[in-house]
């Protein structure tokens, strides 16, 4: 089992980066997927997750509303964030998960993203 994320790098405030991540060796389309962040010294948050059912369920945390949109290519088993009006406080590592009911769940590696004049 893979995720791999890219995407990640250095934006100046207002700025947009687009996070990429591409799963293999288990049935993409049948996991959450979702991206997570973890800022220095602090605990790692929930970021946006889409669901599998057939309504792609969204949920966003409240500090990205608006700005961040995501979205899943089950034939490409590739999910995507958007990243939009980028903030200083948006400034962490990126990691993809992968999660379906009573199995064990998956991570990326993480990409880096710094918000940054």
């Amino acid at each position: 089992v893979q995720l791999v994320e890219s995407g990640g790098g250095l934006v100046q405030p207002g700025g947009s980066l687009r996070l990429s991540c591409t799963g293999s060796g288990f049935y993409f389309n049948m996991y959450a997927m979702s991206w997570y962040r973890q800022a220095p010294g602090k605990e790692r948050e929930l970021v946006a997750r889409i669901l599998a059912n057939r309504y792609a369920n969204i949920t966003y945390a409240d500090a990205v509303k608006g700005r961040f949109t995501i979205t899943r290519d089950n034939l490409a088993n590739t999910v995507t964030l958007q990243m939009n009006n980028l903030k200083p406080e948006d400034t962490a590592v990126y990691y993809c998960h992968a999660k379906r009911t009573q199995l064990p769940d998956y991570w990326g590696r993480g990409t880096q993203v710094t918000v940054s004049s």
